[in-house]
């Protein structure tokens, strides 16, 4: 080949790259709006700012954009009463709306129960199930109990002397509470349980001394932990989520429990509006930024869709109901 051809395939190669470059980058708003599933999106929160579902509410604004799948997003926090405040607020103001999530989960479930509430979860629309995440016990960094063995003892002496604060009344922390009271021979309704409409007023009271002691999940408190402002006495899951942090049941109180979080679509949306918010959540679960966001917050992967959504959540309720009958809250 002669130098003159091998100059003449050079410059024909290089033209061709410079082509499907400029072709790619035309192409790229194109692609981009093609990946967007929602202009934009309301999210409403049924707690304060701060707390468990606040937190999967924003994780989920920072997966969807960083993905370009949602353009923007519009939140709404309304708390009190375990997310059964701001519920029937989501059910008559967006109604029909096929661009509305609420956050809600376990909590709701015991909280409903509990306030024998008209409307409960299953006057949503169930999108997906997302997370499942191990409880922690916490004092104040100044508290005199300096292990989980020390609070077993001043609970089984006097529960009503020791102040534990949590989320609404008859959710997950109520029961965390009400089971440890049970395993260390005393009764639920003996609980001093202090609740507040969300994880953020909590630990207010907790870093304020209000209280004795505080249940939350452990994404909610793991900063303050770390930060050295509150003192992690045990976990409530099956294997410890911190190396230093025993669970309940290796120290002697048969506890395990976990709060799982997911969302819901408003009422009177129709299957295929439906199925474009699953889609949705669906193409966040799968994206690398969610896997991070699980990693980072020590949330366990619990990614449910569909019929199997729906028979867990039945399933829920039902055995929801049971436990929280056998601890007199409902």
């Amino acid at each position: 080949m002669s130098f003159r051809e091998k100059v003449r395939i050079t410059a024909m190669t290089h033209r061709r790259t410079l082509i499907a470059a400029a072709a790619a980058l035309g192409l790229a708003p194109r692609l981009a709006a093609a990946q967007q599933r929602f202009a934009s999106l309301y999210m409403f929160i049924p707690a304060g700012p701060g707390g468990g579902w606040d937190g999967l509410g924003r994780a989920i604004e920072q997966a969807a954009r960083q993905a370009s799948l949602v353009g923007s997003f519009q939140f709404e926090n309304v708390g009190g009463a375990g997310g059964t405040v701001g519920l029937p607020r989501f059910l008559s103001q967006r109604r029909g709306r096929p661009d509305a999530l609420m956050v809600g989960g376990s909590v709701m479930v015991g909280a409903a129960l509990t306030n024998r509430t008209p409307v409960t979860l299953q006057n949503t629309v169930a999108i997906a199930r997302m997370t499942e995440e191990a409880g922690v016990v916490i004092v104040p960094a100044n508290s005199p109990l300096q292990n989980i063995g020390q609070l077993a003892e001043a609970l089984r002496a006097n529960p009503r002397a020791v102040s534990v604060a949590g989320g609404s009344a008859g959710g997950t922390d109520h029961i965390i509470l009400g089971l440890m009271l049970q395993r260390l021979g005393r009764q639920a309704r003996e609980a001093s349980f202090v609740a507040f409409p969300g994880g953020g007023p909590a630990q207010a009271a907790i870093l304020g001394g209000q209280v004795n002691a505080g249940i939350s999940g452990w994404s909610e408190f793991s900063e303050q932990i770390k930060a050295g402002r509150v003192r992690a006495l045990a976990t409530t899951g099956e294997t410890r989520l911190d190396p230093a942090v025993p669970t309940l049941k290796e120290s002697g109180i048969d506890v395990v429990a976990t709060n799982w979080r997911g969302v819901f679509g408003a009422p009177g949306i129709t299957p295929p509006q439906r199925q474009a918010l699953v889609d949705l959540m669906t193409a966040i679960h799968a994206t690398e930024g969610w896997r991070r966001i699980l990693a980072d917050r020590g949330w366990e992967d619990a990614f449910l869709t569909g019929p199997a959504f729906d028979q867990f959540l039945e399933r829920d309720r039902s055995e929801t109901e049971g436990v929280l009958k056998d601890l007199g809250l409902a």
